[in-house]
C-alpha cells in the first residue's frame, strides 16, 4: 500500500518529540481477515516507570482528494477496521488519526465531524506539516 504524501513528515514529528519509532508499516494479524492489514506507524513513548510504556498506532491521512466528506468517510470506516483489530491484537496500543491542521480545522466546523468522532472513538493527532510540529492530541 502506499505512503501517505505527509508519512515522512508524521514520522519526523513523532521523533522530533521523542516517540521511538517501532514499525513503519505496523501490520495487523488476526483470525477474523484472511489478509494483514498495515497501519502507518507504530511508536512508543516511555511516559514514567510507574505507568510503564505508551504505545500508539498512527495512520496518516492528507485528505488532499476531491472531496473532503468522501476522505473522511474512507477514513474512519479504515479507522474502525484497524481499531477492531488493534483490540484484538495489542489492546494497550492506542490508535490515532493524524491530519493536517487545515483539514481538522475544515472538519470541525461540521457537526458530524465531531459526533462521529466521539461515537466511534477516534482519536486525533493533529499536526502543522510545514514546521513539522503536533499540534494536538485529542482522545476520546
Amino acid at each position: 500500500m502506499a505512503k501517505d504524501i505527509f508519512h515522512e513528515t508524521v514520522k519526523e514529528v513523532l521523533l522530533t518529540e521523542g516517540w521511538t519509532i517501532t514499525h513503519d508499516g505496523y501490520r495487523l494479524f488476526t483470525e477474523l481477515l484472511k489478509d494483514a492489514l498495515t497501519i502507518d506507524i507504530g511508536a512508543e513513548k516511555l511516559i514514567t516507570a510507574e505507568k510503564g510504556t505508551e504505545k500508539i498506532a498512527v495512520e496518516v491521512k492528507s485528505f488532499l482528494g476531491d472531496s473532503l466528506i468522501y476522505d473522511f468517510h474512507s477514513a474512519i470506516g479504515q479507522m474502525l477496521v484497524y481499531q477492531v483489530n488493534i483490540e484484538l491484537q495489542e489492546p494497550e496500543r492506542i490508535l490515532f488519526l493524524a491530519i493536517p491542521e487545515a483539514i481538522y480545522e475544515r472538519m470541525s466546523q461540521q457537526r458530524v465531524f465531531e459526533a462521529v468522532a466521539k461515537r466511534y472513538k477516534v482519536n486525533f493527532l493533529v499536526y502543522e506539516p510545514i514546521n513539522k510540529k503536533i499540534l494536538q492530541w485529542m482522545r476520546h
